[in-house]
């Protein structure tokens, strides 16, 4: 029995174990299963709950730490294999689409359809928020993962310029490094890692290219050259690293950042939450620029709650939860904390700053050229066991001596034969 397995069973033990007790809880409540603790995480999902309580609804908070949500799929299958699923789930991708085919989601078309959701919801995200032409999921924002996030006072100092190609990118290290700063902030996680790698694909073969490798998962496009070429930006970006980044949480690399000891980060955009969160300002402390070679691209994530199928009594919170999850003005301010850019295309970009805006026209125009694309590292391009195997392969290269050549073999390998 495998170590991942005994822990599902034991924590599904002790989540059968809190079920009876929780059945008669207070019905006007709504329990929401996230990964949001970080300090611009937190500040963002306090305007759900109190939208929920200005609904007359109890949020009953239930977080999972650990970014990216990896550690919540393990407690999620847990309870669900109990029979206690919670009422709610911030899930990505396609794990709403493994749970929806596994007939364990609410319909949530009542809510979705008096409020209009499909006119004002991009389609790329309908596609994961529905299943089988059924709402089962609220979507709300978008995230962007091909950005890069600068210390302003230090490119300042060194008169540097956001670099407009990876070689470029490479020689601002150098320049960086040579002035007692570190050139890249990075937390040595396996969901860190494949966020550079979504970066490294896309920069050395285009969104086509893209779509062909991580999407479609062509066995050509995952054994070319073109994909060394990506596994030789990974290497390049391990040198330019702090000896100490192991296991570092994501927002303690952005705080490298604001406080000046790093130069860069690598990362989707709800790290200028936490520029926010620390008072920051974009192109007065800070600078964002897309990761070079990913110019009119847009490798998206969208944050979405999922409804369980749960009791009849139940069913009145989930409708109050999604529909605040979707509402307009919470929408608005929930990503002017998140960092991120509404799942609404009819929210109006005044109140966003200029990376904001930035990220809105970027969206429409992706979209319009097939450049809006879904993000393998979170969830949004190929099925979820898929993901686990090139994760794997993907943190390993980063942390060992292969080469290039020798990862490339072993992507197209794994995939083929889901090792």
């Amino acid at each position: 029995m495998s170590k991942l397995r005994k822990n599902v069973m034991m924590l599904a033990m002790l989540c059968a174990g809190g079920a009876a007790g929780s059945a008669g809880a207070e019905q006007k409540s709504v329990e929401v299963v996230h990964w949001w603790t970080s300090g611009g995480e937190a500040a963002a999902l306090k305007v759900l709950k109190d939208d929920i309580a200005r609904r007359g609804y109890a949020w009953k908070d239930s977080p999972i730490v650990g970014g990216g949500g990896d550690q919540e799929r393990i407690v999620l299958r847990a309870r669900v294999a109990s029979g206690n699923p919670p009422d709610a789930v911030q899930l990505l991708g396609m794990t709403i689409t493994d749970y929806a085919k596994e007939g364990l989601l609410g319909n949530i078309d009542a809510v979705a359809q008096k409020e209009g959701w499909a006119q004002v919801v991009p389609p790329p995200l309908q596609k994961f928020a529905r299943f089988k032409g059924h709402w089962v999921a609220a979507p709300v924002n978008v995230h962007r993962t091909n950005w890069i996030w600068a210390n302003k006072a230090i490119f300042d100092e060194l008169k540097l310029t956001p670099p407009t190609s990876f070689d470029e990118l490479v020689g601002l290290a150098d320049t960086i490094r040579k002035a007692g700063y570190i050139p890249l902030a990075h937390g040595g996680q396996p969901w860190q890692e494949a966020t550079l790698f979504d970066n490294a694909v896309m920069s050395a073969g285009g969104p086509k290219f893209y779509k062909q490798a991580l999407i479609d998962l062509d066995p050509k496009a995952l054994g070319s050259k073109t994909m060394e070429k990506a596994f030789e930006q990974m290497q390049k970006l391990r040198t330019l690293v702090d000896p100490h980044f192991s296991g570092r949480d994501w927002n303690l690399a952005t705080a490298m950042v604001i406080h000046k000891k790093a130069a860069m980060q690598i990362m989707g955009d709800w790290a200028k939450g936490e520029f926010v969160k620390a008072g920051k300002k974009p192109n007065v402390d800070y600078l964002c620029f897309q990761y070079p070679g990913t110019a009119g691209t847009f490798i998206f994530l969208s944050d979405q709650f999922a409804s369980f199928k749960v009791k009849e009594q139940q069913r009145p919170s989930q409708m109050v939860l999604v529909s605040t999850v979707m509402d307009r003005e919470v929408q608005e301010k929930f990503s002017l904390l998140k960092g991120s850019i509404p799942a609404r295309t009819d929210v109006q970009m005044d109140k966003f700053d200029d990376c904001g805006k930035q990220s809105m026209v970027d969206l429409k125009q992706a979209s319009r050229s097939g450049a809006l694309l879904g993000s393998f590292a979170h969830g949004y391009a190929m099925p979820e066991a898929t993901q686990v195997v090139v994760k794997n392969v993907v943190s390993q290269f980063f942390n060992s001596d292969q080469s290039p050549a020798q990862a490339t073999r072993q992507l197209a390998s794994a995939v083929a034969h889901g090792m």
